[in-house]
C-alpha cells in the first residue's frame, strides 16, 4: 500500500515525463516481472515496450507490448522471462507522440536468473546467558542425498526467416531460368510479328 502511495505521489510529480519505476537497473529478475512506471503524456499516439540483450552489436529489439493507448494505472506490462536465457537485459520503453516524435526511457543492468536457485535465509544468532545459540531458518539436506535438478534449457525453433546459401543459388538459378524463358517468348513473338 506504501509502495503504491509512493508511485502515486512520484506519477504526481512526473505528470509530464514518461518513466520505469520498477524493475531499476541492477535488478534480479525471474518468472512474471510487472513493469512499473509512466507513459500518460500530452500528445500521446503509441507506445512499444521492448527488451534486448545487454550485449546487443545489431541493436535487435523483441517486443514485450505495445500500446495504442497510455496506461491506466502504474503497472502497465507483465514480462514473461521465464521464457529467456539467464543474462543481463535491457528494457526499453519509446512513447511515440502526435507530432512524430518520440520519448525514451531505458533501464539497463536487469539480471534474469530463472535457472539459479532462489537464496535461502541464512541462520539467525540469538545469545542465550553468554552463549550464542544458531536457530537455522531453511533446513540442510542430509548428506549423501542428490542434489536438485533443474530443467534443462529448450532450444529455440528454426528461424524460418533464415537464408541459406543453398537457397540463394536455388532462387538464382530460378530468376535466371525465368528471364531466358521470357526472353526466347519474347523474341519468338517479335519473329512472328514480323512475318
Amino acid at each position: 500500500m506504501f509502495n503504491q502511495l509512493l508511485v502515486s505521489f512520484f506519477f504526481l510529480l512526473q505528470s509530464a515525463n514518461i518513466l520505469i519505476v520498477s524493475p531499476q537497473p541492477g535488478d534480479v529478475l525471474r518468472g512474471q516481472v510487472e513493469i512499473v512506471g509512466d507513459m500518460n503524456v500530452p500528445n500521446f499516439a503509441s507506445a512499444e515496450l521492448a527488451f534486448s540483450y545487454a550485449a546487443n552489436p545489431a541493436d535487435s529489439w523483441f517486443i514485450i507490448q505495445a500500446f495504442s493507448q497510455p496506461a491506466q494505472s502504474s503497472t502497465f506490462a507483465i514480462w514473461d522471462t521465464t521464457r529467456l536465457t539467464d543474462g543481463d537485459y535491457i528494457l526499453h520503453l519509446r512513447v511515440f507522440l502526435q507530432d512524430g516524435s518520440s520519448q525514451d526511457v531505458i533501464v539497463s543492468d536487469l539480471k534474469i536468473r530463472n535457472d539459479e536457485p532462489l537464496p535461502t535465509a541464512s541462520p539467525t544468532l540469538t545469545e542465550v546467558a553468554g552463549f550464542i545459540k544458531i536457530n537455522p531458518t531453511a533446513t540442510i539436506p542430509p548428506v549423501g542425498t542428490a542434489p536438485p535438478s533443474f530443467p534443462s534449457p529448450t532450444s529455440l525453433p528454426a528461424n524460418p526467416a533464415s537464408v541459406t546459401s543453398a537457397s540463394i543459388y536455388s532462387n538464382f538459378a530460378q530468376g535466371v531460368l525465368i528471364t531466358l524463358v521470357l526472353f526466347v517468348f519474347f523474341s519468338l513473338i517479335l519473329r512472328f510479328r514480323k512475318n
